[in-house]
């Protein structure tokens, strides 16, 4: 039993190890390692207990009237 869990004890010390000699590689694979957590997490929380609703897209075309156009008289349409 103790031989499958050897490489996550290993890896718990290293980890430490990293936190007091090299915090700066510590704390990267930290983030690292929360980030996609957060990415998977923090959408329905607002979405959930915040109430948070998306904007409604924005317009991409014009809307056009339901009439008859007008034929254009003017500069340089003869």
């Amino acid at each position: 039993m103790a031989s499958i869990l050897s490489p996550f004890r290993r890896g718990y010390r290293h980890l430490q190890h990293l936190a007091h000699e090299q915090p700066v590689i510590f704390y990267s694979c930290v983030l690292g390692l929360a980030g996609p957590v957060l990415a998977l997490t923090v959408p329905a929380v607002r979405r959930n207990w915040l109430g948070y609703t998306p904007a409604e897209p924005i317009p991409t075309s014009y809307p056009v009237p339901k009439r008859p156009r007008k034929p254009v008289q003017g500069y340089e349409d003869e």
